[in-house]
């Protein structure tokens, strides 16, 4: 394939001249069809230059990116200015995503310069620069905010970081990517929508739809949660402002305050009045992977930031914690004196200046569109051996805690390392490479060979073509497909898809391609006319030509279906023995006639209670019952109401007590009762009246074989801390306080 160098004279001539220029396309309030803003699109000289595609891909062949970009956004404003567009219209500028991730920091700084008078803007970002280079780009946006300009983040579902960055990033408007209007909506659809809206119902953000161009897109729109709406439906661009429509303001909401995130630690955001408690590391280390297990169910739209203080923190274990999380997440980073900028693949790293406050503390923020968490610990210094040291922590779930916690850390880390650049005798080889992904042609022989005896699927994809046809097939692609080539060539790949194929998988590839990345994952085909189910193993890889764009895809695919359908084999077995094990675990733990937890459990989780009271200084309280007159009943109506009454005491305890107490069937006609969470203060009184209103309770009748019967219960308490210090001495005065309680009659 052969291309056309697009020539560096002109683009210099453009870029000396300033010969550039914006057209701006309407965004109307759907609400009331009203336009309320105006995005401007760049456009060359009239030439070969014109299209904003043909200049950008000149400008990055040149290394003239960021010049283009600043020229063309000074262009918009000026632009602005002389169509009018000023208050209350705002106008939408762009800024390239290569000009945030590799420009410069001055460079980015200088994007929020001082708009012309009366002119209302707001810069539009996306999500991928700040997973190049977090610090950089979130002081790009205070500078933005600080000269009164909004923020909205771009095509919004693109990828699933774009969900994962937008508390960090807090835009005042929320891109959504157009093919969200424009495709069937699915899965992948439904968790997008309810991370946008449910960031839009916090914040006050408003959702723009682009790519409205019917009553159909309009209605999809709608539908997704849209109060503004872009695209042909609505007016095309233009030079000047749109005559036959109403205008009207765009009410963005309130920014957040100039953030201190930056030079205040995690553990410095903490409100003030905020509950800190005190606890040794080894409990520290229990609760952080206890959040990172949150975070890998929560999947690619969360971000995990946490800090180790120390480089020799960062262990083997956890190593291979985090290289989970990396794979599970969308976006990990991890601070440290020491450590490196990638500790491990894919982790983002950052030292810790001594002199930061961050470098004292202990952090692990997990925050996802719909759960945030952190555990925010400061070393309180002491000595000894290192899994005794005690810090001063709070676990905050409170959001905008959680999201300036989020912010201070990532606003830490520094830019991605630039890949190496190929020396310049490897620039003579790269055509040769490049030339062996184009796949076959006439005068290629050997690679045609090549590709022909090779036993993975090999297909070639024509990205300049309608609809990305298939350009070439090898005979092991034409087994995989259960077509012959002539039947798929000139076709897109999609007929592969089966009506079951994962819509994510989809979404997450279409998003690769999209974005001229490689990818990888396994996902259901189906093969022949037949349509026979078959898991492909499938790696895409762009082919670039000399102006850097996208001209072929080369796919690789293997069928792994035995792989796949051992591995699920494998899952069901285990799923199966988990089941069997917790079957068992349930049967040693609970009381099989009430339901109810046994002693071993009630012991158990009193201990823990009582080693959390010990903590955070406060009580807890033991409630021995025993049923008075129980042994007559069984004598009078035989043991199966005798069953039967004691499910019934189980049932009125259980309705009165909280949600958090305790409460166990010890055996035979006896229950524990454990009230958490108590005031030292007031401890034995509130347990007092527990316990009244527990025999209250149990006074009331119970209807047997169709007679009344009334039993009572005689109450012992025990609290700690006064009464005892562990579940044995507890258990031992309540009941022997029970027994004293006890009408001589009834022992």
């Amino acid at each position: 394939m052969t291309t056309t160098a697009i020539p560096t004279a002109t683009l210099d001539e453009v870029l000396r001249a300033g010969s550039v220029h914006s057209v701006y396309q309407p965004i109307v309030e759907l609400g009331t069809g009203r336009v309320v803003a105006y995005e401007a699109l760049a456009r060359g000289p009239q030439g070969p230059l014109q299209t904003p595609d043909a200049l950008f891909a000149a400008a990055r062949t040149a290394d003239r990116l960021a010049e283009l970009d600043a020229l063309c956004r000074s262009a918009a404003l000026r632009g602005a200015v002389a169509a009018e567009l000023g208050a209350p219209l705002t106008v939408l500028v762009n800024v390239e995503p290569a000009v945030l991730e590799s420009a410069p920091l001055e460079e980015l700084l200088a994007i929020a310069t001082t708009a012309p008078a009366g002119l209302r803007v707001v810069v539009e970002i996306t999500e991928r620069a700040l997973a190049t280079r977090p610090a950089d780009l979130l002081r790009a946006v205070a500078r933005v905010r600080e000269v009164g300009w909004g923020i909205a983040l771009d095509d919004v579902g693109a990828d699933s970081m774009s969900l994962a960055f937008m508390p960090l990033l807090r835009p005042d408007v929320v891109k959504l990517d157009l093919r969200l209007v424009q495709q069937r909506p699915g899965p992948a659809v439904a968790e997008i929508m309810n991370a946008v809206n449910g960031y839009a119902e916090r914040t006050g953000a408003l959702v723009l739809a682009e790519g409205i161009e019917d009553e159909a897109h309009l209605a999809t729109a709608r539908a997704l949660g849209a109060s503004l709406g872009q695209g042909w439906h609505f007016g095309r661009p233009g030079a000047t402002a749109v005559r036959d429509r109403a205008v009207g303001e765009l009410r963005l909401p309130v920014p957040p305050a100039p953030g201190a995130e930056a030079q205040v630690s995690p553990f410095g955001l903490l409100p003030a009045g905020t509950e800190l408690r005190v606890a040794p590391k080894a409990l520290l280390i229990e609760l952080s992977k206890h959040l990172e297990r949150q975070a890998m169910r929560l999947g690619e739209t969360c971000v995990v930031a946490a800090t180790f203080q120390e480089a020799r923190h960062f262990t083997p274990a956890t190593t291979q914690r985090y290289r989970d999380l990396v794979s599970r997440t969308g976006f990990v980073c991890a601070l440290g004196a020491d450590l490196p900028l990638e500790p491990v693949p894919g982790l983002r790293g950052a030292h810790l200046d001594p002199a930061d406050p961050v470098r004292g503390e202990w952090d692990v923020v997990v925050l996802s569109p719909h759960f945030s968490a952190a555990l925010l610990a400061r070393d309180l210094g002491d000595g000894g051996p290192d899994a005794q040291r005690r810090y001063e922590y709070a676990l905050t779930y409170e959001r905008t805690t959680v999201e300036q916690a989020g912010v201070s850390l990532v606003a830490r880390v520094a830019a991605r390392p630039a890949p190496p650049q190929p020396a310049e005798h490897d620039a003579v080889d790269a055509p040769l490479a490049h030339s062996a992904l184009l796949g076959p042609a006439p005068d290629e022989p050997l690679l045609l060979r090549a590709l022909g005896a090779t036993t993975s699927g090999v297909a070639i994809t024509d990205m300049t073509a309608p609809d990305q046809p298939l350009i070439y097939v090898n005979s092991a692609f034409e087994a995989l497909a259960g077509l012959p080539a002539a039947q798929v060539l000139g076709r897109n790949c999609r007929f592969l898809q089966h009506p079951d194929t994962d819509p994510a998988t989809i979404s997450r590839m279409r998003s690769a391609i999209s974005a001229g990345q490689e990818f990888r994952a396994t996902l259901l085909n189906q093969r022949g006319p037949d349509r026979e189910l078959w898991w492909n193993e499938i790696h895409l890889a762009p082919v670039i030509d000399a102006s850097g764009a996208v001209v072929q895809y080369i796919g690789v695919q293997t069928d792994v279906t035995h792989r796949v359908n051992a591995e699920r084999e494998l899952l069901t077995e285990r799923d199966r023995t988990r089941q069997h094990l917790a079957r068992i675990e349930e049967l040693a733990y609970t009381d099989p006639l009430t339901g109810l937890p046994n002693r071993r459990r009630f012991e158990e989780r009193v201990e823990s209670a009582l080693w959390q009271a010990r903590l955070d200084g406060g009580a807890v309280a033991l409630l021995f019952l025993d049923l008075d007159g129980f042994k007559a009943v069984n004598d009078a109506f035989g043991h199966g109401a005798g069953d039967e009454l004691l499910q019934v005491v189980a049932g009125r305890l259980r309705g009165r007590l909280r949600r958090n107490d305790l409460l166990a069937r010890l055996g035979g006609d006896e229950f524990l009762v454990g009230l958490l969470g108590l005031d030292p203060a007031s401890a034995r009184a509130e347990a007092e009246q527990v316990a009244e209103e527990l025999r209250a309770v149990l006074d009331e009748p119970v209807l047997l074989a169709g007679s009344p019967v009334t039993v009572r219960v005689s109450i012992g308490v025990a609290v700690h801390p006064e009464d005892g210090d562990q579940f044995g001495p507890l258990l031992h005065r309540a009941d022997a306080r029970m027994y004293a309680s006890k009408h001589p009659a009834d022992r």
